[in-house]
């Protein structure tokens, strides 16, 4: 179902893919939108076990979106340095292809705001980050994205 990567000797292991999700603070996030053009987005996540978490408002494009269709990709661009006088670029990005969906157990919507707050701002206090998820609560969405196919590639120059 899922294509194989046409320059495979670029493809990084799944182990330095997951590296990247796991160091990375911000990725694109793409869905099918509005008359079915492509909908993507720049948002934050966190990483855990073969999953990818995002924190959303309770309604917009992107809930839209997601009720309409549960197919998504995820691509995070960890390294990108312009080397000018090589017409090229040292590149190391992951695409993450998957279901996703809005959590609606407020037990996992506890765990992914944990797991991002925790990400975000790892000095904080669990009383402040407790305090400050409390205020926003009403208000927010969890979404889960479980990851189906991942390819992690880095520019030919990266893989020596």
């Amino acid at each position: 179902m899922f294509r194989k990567m046409r320059r495979n000797k670029q493809q990084l292991s799944e182990r330095e893919s997951i590296k990247i999700l796991e160091s990375a603070t911000a990725g694109i996030l793409a869905l099918s939108g509005d008359g079915d053009y492509p909908y993507a987005v720049p948002i934050s996540y966190v990483y855990s076990g073969s999953k990818l978490y995002f924190h959303s408002a309770v309604s917009g494009h992107k809930i839209d979106a997601i009720r309409k269709s549960d197919k998504a990709s995820f691509c995070v661009i960890s390294q990108d340095h312009i080397v000018p006088e090589e017409y090229t670029t040292y590149y190391k990005s992951v695409v993450a292809f998957g279901r996703i969906r809005v959590l609606t157990e407020e037990t996992e919507k506890r765990a992914a705001i944990e797991l991002l707050a925790e990400k975000y701002h790892p000095a904080g206090t669990p009383k402040e980050r407790s305090a400050t998820i409390s205020e926003a609560w009403p208000r927010l969405a969890l979404l889960e994205l479980r990851i189906e196919h991942m390819t992690g590639k880095a520019a030919r120059e990266l893989m020596n």
